[in-house]
């Protein structure tokens, strides 16, 4: 009996022990719930929290402008006046007027015109070209062709022997000669023979002219190692045409400057061609047309 109250007693105790726990964990429980003013609390809190945020002090602003580029205004082309410091360049001639005849101070009244241009003053070389004048324009007829001038070039002051072709502008005298039968020229025409010479002794007074003396005489006065005997020059002469050079025979002036066949190198003072471009020229050349020849450098050509 004593063994089952003890018993009973610990149960009950248990028991409110047990009920005591689950109390305080309720209260515990509801102390943790939020309530009506804590619940305002709380939101009064967040909303000045908010309220701080919309409200703080608004950060600086950076105003970035967009790049500004300063463009100058396009600017006209510049003017001659400003791009040439010295001298302003050669005009570009075309059409007719790009023909060298066109660009020369004289042609001597001539139609057709013979053009000879060395490079430069101390060449042996030169290159030939033949023109005529068509219409209002200067054309080429023949050419161009090689040639080969004076072993010492071209000079504006030819003296006798000094192996230089005279620069400036000629005409041809009114006979051509050769060795060879006529090539269809429309000149007089003199085919040598024995005795035929020019006359190259600046003190004779037959200088720089075509003198026919006896085929015998072997020692004519006037070969003074200069002159020529024409008919022995059967390379260079085969046919030829005299330039009016000197034409007032002025004694050591210079004489017979002719247009003749190649001989394959450089010569006294003449202008020479390989043989059928000079068959083509001098049949080519008419008595009508007054043709000239003019003599110079690349730079000075036009100037005569």
């Amino acid at each position: 009996m004593n063994r089952l109250r003890a018993a009973a007693a610990s149960l009950l105790l248990v028991a409110l022990v047990i009920a005591g726990l689950m109390f305080s964990r309720g209260s515990s429980a509801k102390s943790a719930l939020p309530t009506t003013s804590t619940s305002s609390t709380t939101t009064t809190f967040v909303t000045t929290t908010e309220a701080l945020s919309t409200t703080k002090a608004p950060e600086p602003t950076t105003t970035t402008l967009p790049p500004t580029t300063t463009t100058a205004p396009p600017q006209p082309p510049p003017t001659s006046d400003v791009t040439t410091t010295t001298s302003r360049p050669a005009p570009v001639l075309t059409g007719c007027a790009s023909a060298l005849p066109a660009q020369m101070a004289s042609r001597n009244g001539a139609s057709q015109v013979i053009t000879v241009v060395a490079p430069y003053a101390a060449s042996s070389y030169a290159t030939l070209t033949a023109w005529k004048h068509s219409g209002s324009c200067w054309v080429v007829a023949l050419g161009p062709l090689e040639a080969r001038i004076g072993s010492a070039g071209i000079s504006t002051d030819k003296h006798e022997g000094d192996d230089t072709t005279p620069a400036g502008i000629y005409n041809f005298e009114s006979t051509m000669y050769g060795n060879a039968p006529n090539p269809g020229v429309h000149f007089a025409y003199q085919p040598l023979s024995c005795g035929d010479w020019w006359d190259e002794d600046s003190a004779s007074p037959e200088y720089n002219q075509f003198v026919v003396v006896p085929c015998s005489d072997t020692d004519p006065p006037f070969d003074n190692g200069a002159s020529e005997a024409l008919w022995t020059e059967t390379v260079a002469y085969p046919s030829f045409a005299v330039l009016d050079y000197n034409s007032h025979d002025i004694p050591g002036k210079g004489s017979a400057i002719f247009l003749h066949a190649d001989i394959g190198t450089a010569n006294t003072g003449c202008i020479s061609i390989p043989l059928g471009d000079l068959d083509e020229v001098l049949d080519w050349m008419l008595p009508a047309g007054g043709p000239a020849i003019a003599i110079g450098t690349t730079s000075t050509i036009t100037s005569y």
